[in-house]
Formats: C-alpha cells, sequence, structure tokens
C-alpha cells in the first residue's frame, strides 16, 4: 500500500507524465480526472467507462484516500454536524446550515488548530496537520449530497469557517476551491465561497497579488490591540494596524468587499464604545459587519451579550452608515454553532 501514490493529489500535468510512465497514451489522465473531480468517484471501480486492465493498472499503482462519514448529528433548526473520518484516522467537523435563503457548507480545513482562540473550541485543540485540498473537497461534496437528500436541495453557499486558519493553510486552501470553481469540478461561483481569517496580514496580501475572486471575512472580534491580544493571540504579531493596511490592500486589487466578523461577548466587546472603535477601523475600506451571536464552549469564560446590548450595538453601526447583518446561533444544541467545532474526545485530559 505504501508505494501507491493518492492520486487526487496530482495535477493534470503531472497525473498525464504517470500515464505516460505507465506506457499508457496521454488521453487517459483526462479521462480519469473527470471521474475524479466532475464524477467524483472515490474507487476506481467506478470509473466504468474505464476497460477492467486499465483499471486494474491505476489501481495497482494509485489510491484514492476518500474522506468518510463517521456521525451525523441533526439540530433542532435543522442544522447537521458531521464528524467526517480521514484516511490516517483523524476526524475533522464539517457542517450543513440550511436557512430560509440558502444551503451553507461550513468547512474546516485542518486537523485541529494552532491559534489558541480564548472563544474557540477548535483554538483548545493541538494543531496536527493541514488538510489535503481534495479532503476539503470531499466535504464540500459529502455536505453537498447530504443537503439534496435531507433537504431535497443542493449547497448554495460555503464558507471556510470550520477547523483550523484557512491563511495557514495556503495552497491547499486555493487548490480546492479551484477544483470547487472549475467547470471540471463542482462548477460553483467563486462569489458563492467566503474565506475566513483570524488575521494574517501577509497572507490576505497575497490573496490580494492572487487576485482571488470569493469573499474574505476577517474574524475581528474587537478593534482595539489590548482586547483584541487578550482573545486572539495572533494579533501580538498580526496588528490592526497592520491588519487594515492589508485590508485595505487586499480591497483595492481584488474590487472585493470583505466581511468583518464581530462576535460580541458580554461585558467585553459590547459596549458603544467599542463600537465607535469598530466604525473606525472599518470607515478606511468598504467593508459591512456580521455581528455574531457568542455559543459557550465548555470551560470558557465568556457568556453571551444581552440582546438589548446587541441591538443597541448594531443600531450605532447603522447610525455610521456600516452595513450590519446580526447572525444568530445555528445548531447550538449539537455544538455545530460558530466556535464550538472541536473532536469532543480530544478535549477531555
Amino acid at each position: 500500500m505504501d508505494h501507491k501514490i493518492d492520486i487526487r493529489q496530482l495535477s493534470l500535468e503531472e497525473l498525464t507524465k504517470k500515464m505516460v510512465e505507465l506506457g499508457e497514451k496521454p488521453y487517459r489522465a483526462n479521462q480519469i480526472y473527470d471521474w475524479l473531480w466532475k464524477k467524483r468517484a472515490i474507487a476506481f471501480s467506478e470509473m466504468t467507462n474505464l476497460s477492467k486492465p486499465f483499471r486494474k493498472l491505476i489501481e495497482d499503482n494509485f489510491t484514492i484516500n476518500a474522506v468518510q462519514l463517521k456521525e451525523a448529528q441533526k439540530s433542532k433548526d435543522r442544522t447537521i454536524k458531521n464528524a467526517f473520518l480521514l484516511a490516517d484516522n483523524a476526524v475533522i467537523e464539517g457542517v450543513l446550515i440550511p436557512t430560509k435563503k440558502r444551503m451553507t457548507a461550513c468547512v474546516s480545513v485542518q486537523v485541529g488548530c494552532s491559534l489558541d482562540c480564548a472563544f474557540c473550541a477548535t483554538g483548545k485543540l493541538k494543531r496536527v496537520r493541514n488538510l489535503n485540498a481534495d479532503e476539503i473537497y470531499d466535504q464540500v461534496v459529502m455536505i453537498n449530497n447530504q443537503s439534496k437528500k435531507d433537504y431535497d436541495i443542493p449547497i448554495s453557499n460555503i464558507v471556510y469557517m470550520g477547523m483550523g486558519e484557512p491563511l495557514l493553510n495556503y495552497k491547499s486552501v486555493l487548490m480546492s476551491i479551484e477544483r470547487i470553481t472549475s467547470p471540471n469540478g463542482l462548477g460553483m461561483s467563486p462569489k458563492r465561497i467566503t474565506v475566513s481569517t483570524a488575521g494574517i496580514s501577509k497572507m490576505i496580501k497575497k490573496l490580494a497579488d492572487d487576485k482571488v475572486k470569493f469573499n474574505l471575512a476577517l474574524s475581528l472580534h474587537a478593534a482595539n490591540d489590548d482586547k483584541r491580544n487578550k482573545i486572539m493571540p495572533i494579533n501580538e504579531s498580526n496588528s490592526l494596524s497592520s491588519l487594515k493596511e492589508a485590508m485595505i490592500y487586499f480591497v483595492e486589487k481584488t474590487g472585493i468587499r470583505p466581511t468583518l466578523e464581530y462576535i460580541i461577548f458580554k461585558d467585553f466587546n459590547d459596549e458603544i464604545s467599542d463600537a465607535k472603535e469598530l466604525v473606525q477601523f472599518g470607515k478606511s475600506f468598504p467593508s459591512k459587519v456580521n455581528i455574531i451571536e457568542y455559543n459557550s464552549i465548555d470551560q470558557g469564560k465568556f457568556q453571551q451579550a444581552q440582546k438589548d446590548k446587541v441591538d443597541t450595538f448594531a443600531s450605532y453601526l447603522e447610525s455610521h452608515k456600516v452595513i450590519v447583518n446580526v447572525r444568530r446561533s445555528r445548531g447550538k444544541d449539537i455544538d455545530a454553532a460558530c466556535g464550538q467545532l472541536a473532536n469532543k474526545n480530544e478535549l477531555v485530559n
């Protein structure tokens, strides 16, 4: 088994080269590629228009490390949380979030996370490894199939907001999006994809230089360096001034209006003074704000802000011509809400 190549790690050019090395015609690579990405085959036996001898040849030389569904939990609000089993027995989580207007797949990019944000369950896990592009792709395919099966409608949106920091797995994230948006893949519009980052200034600039077409969300949660340092250690090396500069650069290069995500915590960042700082941060570039209801985690020290405080906060932003969306929690009863994704048995010491 060890000598076999994970075929989905190869580009079309690399796969073509391998076919020639095996004494096959170059067009064979296109046939396989079509099965892998457009028809979403996860076994060589599914490639029915290939001859049995050729299927045996590729099976002898390659493997498909497909992601498997380990467990699915359905919330009372119809949200479905999935535990996905990877080929190396690692477990990640992905969520189907149904609303009246859209069906969203929330996918993970790492096994664990290294950022240790104080309010996030995933941050309590150690980072084991980055996911490959095909492992991210598989989550999307499986959640899409789940959406069609359970709700008779395909997914309309994808958010890279599950476990891990997307910009610390840059190559695989961009490759997965290329597969998802390609006509030879899922053919989804990049405008329906949002990548969320805790804020890595140089990588935000790299997104701009690479002229990405998908949406960007910055997990801000405080527009004050002292406060942000307390809840997001990454701010110590990526200050708000450097993030502001990176976001201005991103908007100028791509023309895309990013989202500022703001989890609102009781007695921490829910005052009008906090709202003023948020307005000040966001006024340098076109943006919109998602105010996110906090979801408690085990051993968490934060609490959900009171509804009237949230409403007052949002009203202040709107009075300063900020586009605001207050996001209510989904899937909270099954720990599927924002900040709650974590393989539970990993958190028990």
